[in-house]
Order: C-alpha cells, then structure tokens, then sequence
C-alpha cells in the first residue's frame, strides 16, 4: 500500500489497516526507526491489560529448568 505524505507531514493510515488494527480516532501511534526503515505501531489504550497474559506459562518454564539445575548437582 501506498500513501503520500502532506506539506505539513501529515498521512493516511488506509482503512483496511485502521480495520485489522483497530486504529481508531485518537489511537496513540509510535513510529520505530531502525535506521532502514520506518514501522508505524499502535499502542494499546492500556500498556498493563495489554501485556496481561503474556507471561503465561513462564512459571512453569522457570520451576522446570530450577528442577533440572538441582537433578545435575
């Protein structure tokens, strides 16, 4: 997809990205430059009910290798 930008630097997300993305009016958005390219992120409303249950499992993970580290002395 291809956009242009304005004098005033301004753009437009397309509407089947704003879709998939849920990207509303007054949706915060960060733009990442890794020094080749340019990638447009939205952020959630709420950083911590987003990042809730992305640790799952890790619990379990860490007592696992814990358990492992003790069998080998």
């Amino acid at each position: 997809m291809k956009t242009t930008v304005t004098a005033r630097g301004q753009t437009v997300i397309p509407a089947r990205l704003r879709r998939a993305h849920r990207i509303t009016p007054r949706t915060r958005i960060e733009w990442i430059d890794d020094g080749q390219t340019i990638r447009v992120v939205p952020l959630p409303e709420d950083p911590i009910a987003a990042a809730r249950g992305t640790a799952k499992g890790l619990r379990a993970v860490l007592l696992r290798d814990r358990k492992r580290e003790r069998q080998r002395g």
